[in-house]
């Protein structure tokens, strides 16, 4: 490992899903304001429009950021759960629950392992305000919150994966993005990032774990943010 720990000098994660997980804080959150729908399928619903609805923003041309288009699902998914009559301020309150997203056990410790070495940053399509409010809530040590929100393209945008190399001054090959998806460690590969798959089988909900099969295109595998920094000599 020490030829590809020598070359890298920034780290970008992914965040929903790869360091905080979503499914879980969303649907306690759902149970806790006792809705009368069943909280994992609801998170679930929820989730599930993200990429739609990311698509049709970006399909006319118009740039929001992220809590703005977590709150048009929303509205959606409660309709679709017949639930009309949520006041306002009890959506607002929801709708922020992306804000108080917990990490996963490993994240917080495989982090700190990897900042000893690496500058390591976020490269999420969450906004800044959101992913600041999230990495001090729950002590996530970023040198640097980077979002899509700083290059107005969310990803898989190039724009938002070679911004990171832009914005550190340094090489793509230089960067390596962190992912628990594979779709989007593909589309950094196609801008010259490095690669390392993050296993997250159950960031569905373990009632629905995912395949964490390894790729052989990416540049490492790890079973945690712990396991990466261990590959990486931190």
């Amino acid at each position: 490992m020490t030829e590809i720990a020598d070359k890298i000098r920034v780290i970008a994660f992914d965040i929903f899903g790869t360091v905080v997980d979503w499914h879980g804080s969303v649907s306690r959150e759902v149970a806790a304001m006792n809705l009368a729908v069943e909280p994992a399928a609801f998170a679930l619903a929820w989730r599930a429009g993200y990429k739609p609805a990311m698509a049709e923003v970006m399909q006319r041309g118009e740039w929001v950021i992220l809590d703005v288009l977590h709150r048009r699902i929303l509205d959606r998914v409660l309709e679709d759960f017949a639930i009309d009559d949520l006041p306002e301020a009890e959506r607002r309150h929801l709708n922020q629950v992306w804000h108080r997203l917990e990490p996963w056990p490993d994240s917080v410790e495989g982090l700190t392992r990897l900042k000893s070495r690496y500058t390591i940053c976020s490269l999420s399509n969450g906004n800044i305000g959101l992913l600041t409010e999230m990495a001090k809530r729950a002590g996530l040590p970023w040198d640097c919150i980077l979002s899509a929100e700083n290059f107005n393209k969310y990803k898989p945008h190039p724009d938002a994966y070679l911004g990171v190399a832009r914005t550190f001054a340094v090489e793509p090959g230089q960067v390596m993005l962190a992912a628990a998806h594979h779709s989007d460690l593909e589309a950094a590969r196609n801008c010259g990032l490095e690669t390392a798959y993050i296993e997250r089988p159950y960031e569905y909900g373990r009632g629905q774990p995912k395949s964490v099969a390894p790729w052989e295109a990416n540049t490492l595998h790890s079973t945690s943010i712990i396991d990466l920094a261990r590959q990486l000599d931190c």
